[in-house]
């Protein structure tokens, strides 16, 4: 039997390289969960977003604005509330100089304000961001990722569980949203863009009071919603 030349040999090293490459985009490492007090971990890398909002006092700054993720816009219609939500789960930049937490923050401010059911919430949500670990991995590779909205529909399963719920277990105005659409991931290996697309579902629970704005309870677990 023939041994492999250098030439092919390196293509062939080439190929499974960029082939593990698409493998880390989809999967995120493979690795996720939240890790409390990511903070503190590490200097941030990369170009800041150029999304940016002035914090207290930033004006002032010599420095210029604090650059900070966007807040979720505060809404009294359920599905708008619901999409917005499911934008910012998906929507985040390992070369931004933020990390999982931070993403994190930008839900749990639009949580339950009465604190019950935002521990319940922290648990789901990382589930959804990769561990501090696995970003500082993906960072190497400049990946970003967000989510495009193909459907938002309130499951026929949730009229069920209104039927099933005691009275007083579930908050005023609280509803579900199904999200259905696609998740983009990309990132950069030897200066070549590689991307990874991938379907999604999932269930965002919110509550809307009447005369007040919506907030979030809990969501399911990726592609696994409520029908």
């Amino acid at each position: 039997m023939k041994l492999l030349t250098a030439p092919r040999s390196r293509r062939t090293v080439v190929a499974l390289i960029a082939t593990a490459v698409v493998v880390l985009l989809i999967t995120g490492v493979g690795v996720y969960g939240l890790i409390a007090g990511s903070r503190g971990h590490g200097e941030s890398t990369g170009p800041v977003s150029p999304t940016t909002e002035r914090g207290p006092g930033s004006s002032n700054a010599p420095d210029g604005p604090t650059p900070r993720i966007p807040a979720i816009p505060h809404s009294t219609d359920a599905e708008t509330f619901a999409r917005s939500v499911a934008t910012a789960l998906f929507t985040w930049d390992t070369g931004s100089g933020f990390l999982p937490l931070d993403y994190t923050e930008v839900i749990l401010d639009v949580a339950d304000p009465s604190g019950t059911e935002q521990p319940g919430l922290a648990a789901d949500l990382a589930i959804y961001l990769p561990s501090y670990d696995a970003w500082t991995q993906l960072r190497q590779y400049a990946t970003k990722q967000y989510l495009e909205i193909t459907s938002a529909y309130v499951p026929g399963a949730w009229a069920d569980a209104l039927a099933q719920a005691r009275r007083g277990q579930l908050p005023a105005g609280a509803t579900a949203f199904t999200i259905e659409g696609i998740r983009h991931r990309s990132g950069d290996w030897n200066g070549d863009q590689v991307s990874a697309d991938q379907q999604v579902a999932f269930t965002v629970f919110v509550a809307c009071p009447p005369k007040d704005t919506c907030y979030v309870l809990r969501l399911s677990q990726l592609n696994n919603p409520l029908r």
